[in-house]
C-alpha cells in the first residue's frame, strides 16, 4: 500500500503546531497502525529528521496510551479498537490519512501526537479508592453481590483511561471516564462507605481540571474502545444528586 500521511507536528506546548505531509510506501495491510508509524519514524531518523512523537506501551489494546485522532475518529474507523490494534487493512491503497492528537483543553499537547493526560490522575486521586479501614480480606463469597451489579461494575472497570471519550465529545467532557471509575466502586459493597463523598470529590476534580460539561451528546460511547455504555453517566448523575441531597462534601467521613 502507498499512503499519504498528514500528521500534526508540534515541537512543544508553546509551539503553534501544523500539519505536515509524509508519503509512505510499501505498507503491509497486516501492519498495525503504530507499526506503520514506526516505519515512518525509521525513515525520518535515517534522513536526519525528527521522528514523530506518539504515546504507546503495551500495544495489546490494554493500557490506553495509544490515543490518536485518525481521520477525525478517536482511535480510527474501527469500533471497539484502540489505535495499536487497528490494522492498515482498514484503509485503502492511495488513501490520505490525517493523524492528530486528542483535542481537549484538559489534555494539553506535549509534543506532536503526545498529550498530557494527568488530569485523569487527579480525578482518580480525588476519590477513586477506598480509605475506610476494612480489615483483612473476607472469606470468598461471604458478601453476596447481585450478578447485575457485579456485571455492571466489571463492565465499568474495563475502562483503560485512554481519553477517547474526551476527544470525541464536542464539549471535551470526561464524564464517561469519571462515571466508569465511580461505578466500578459504587455498585460493590466495598465502595459503599464513601459512595457519596467520592462522587462529589471526583466530579469537582473533573470540573477543576478543565473538562467540559456533559450534555448527553452521546459521542463518547461509540468512541470508547471498551464500549462503556452511556447509562454509566446516568448512574453518576443519580449518585451526585443523592449526595447533594444528603449534604455530602468531599471530606472523608462526612
Amino acid at each position: 500500500m502507498n499512503l499519504t500521511l498528514r500528521i500534526w507536528r508540534q515541537k512543544g506546548p508553546e509551539d503553534k503546531g501544523r500539519m505536515v505531509t509524509y508519503p509512505v510506501d510499501d505498507v503491509s495491510p497486516d501492519m498495525s497502525f503504530l507499526e506503520m508509524l514506526d516505519v515512518l519514524n525509521e525513515r525520518l531518523i535515517l534522513a536526519g529528521e525528527d521522528p514523530v512523537a506518539f504515546d504507546h506501551d503495551c500495544r495489546e489494546g490494554i493500557c490506553g496510551m495509544c490515543g490518536l485522532m485518525i481521520n477525525g475518529d478517536a482511535h480510527g474507523p474501527q469500533r471497539g479498537t484502540t489505535a495499536c490494534q487497528l490494522h492498515m487493512r482498514q484503509f485503502k491503497d492511495g488513501e490520505t490519512i490525517d493523524i492528530e492528537p486528542w483535542r481537549a483543553s484538559a489534555f494539553p499537547v506535549v509534543k506532536d501526537l503526545v498529550v498530557n493526560r494527568s488530569a485523569f490522575d487527579k480525578i482518580i486521586a480525588a476519590g477513586g479508592y477506598i480509605t475506610a479501614p476494612t480489615g483483612s480480606a473476607p472469606e470468598a463469597h461471604s458478601t453476596p453481590v447481585a450478578k447485575a451489579n457485579a456485571d455492571a461494575a466489571f463492565e465499568s472497570a474495563a475502562c483503560i483511561g485512554c481519553g477517547a471519550c474526551v476527544a470525541a465529545c464536542p464539549n471535551g467532557s470526561g464524564m464517561l471516564f469519571t462515571a466508569a471509575k465511580l461505578t466500578q466502586l459504587s455498585l460493590l459493597p466495598q465502595g459503599q462507605p464513601e459512595r457519596y463523598t467520592r462522587v462529589i470529590g471526583m466530579v469537582d476534580a473533573h470540573d477543576e481540571a478543565g473538562f467540559g460539561g456533559c450534555t448527553n451528546a452521546g459521542e463518547c460511547t461509540p468512541a470508547c474502545p471498551k464500549g462503556i455504555p452511556l447509562n454509566t453517566i446516568g448512574r453518576l448523575n443519580r449518585d451526585y444528586l443523592a449526595a447533594t441531597a444528603k449534604g455530602a462534601d468531599n471530606t472523608p467521613g462526612s
